[in-house]
């Protein structure tokens, strides 16, 4: 019986000092700041907004440029590859479909600069 008091003595030590380090490891960390939200002006919101109009319309045109240069592209290919004769022949005209559709995917910005809010 003397045994088992001390060895429940020793765990309720080691708990006690463990979460006494636990408490000081918390009370060590730095707080986060509040960020505080501005209220903008008219001017401000319409600029943002002029400036978000714009992003979406070049976004959007340069999707609308790279689709159009796949189609082409794609019609390309099919008149080059019922015109083939050859096995070679297909292959380049693959080939010069994936050069073209790289090209295309390429000439689309990958994640177009966003407006910043002023």
């Amino acid at each position: 019986m003397n045994k088992v008091i001390k060895g429940g003595a020793v765990i309720t030590a080691v708990i006690a000092v463990s979460l006494t380090g636990t408490t000081v490891s918390f009370a060590a960390e730095a707080q986060t700041p509040v960020v505080k939200k501005i209220a903008f002006t008219a001017e401000q919101k319409a600029a943002f907004q002029e400036a978000r109009t714009e992003f979406k319309a070049a976004r959007q045109a340069a999707i609308a440029a790279a689709k159009a240069a796949i189609a082409t592209a794609k019609s390309n290919f099919d008149a080059a590859k019922a015109a083939a004769t050859t096995k070679e022949d297909r292959q380049a005209a693959r080939a010069a479909f994936k050069a073209a559709v790289t090209a295309a995917i390429a000439s689309v910005p990958a994640k177009p600069t966003k407006p910043v809010l002023p």
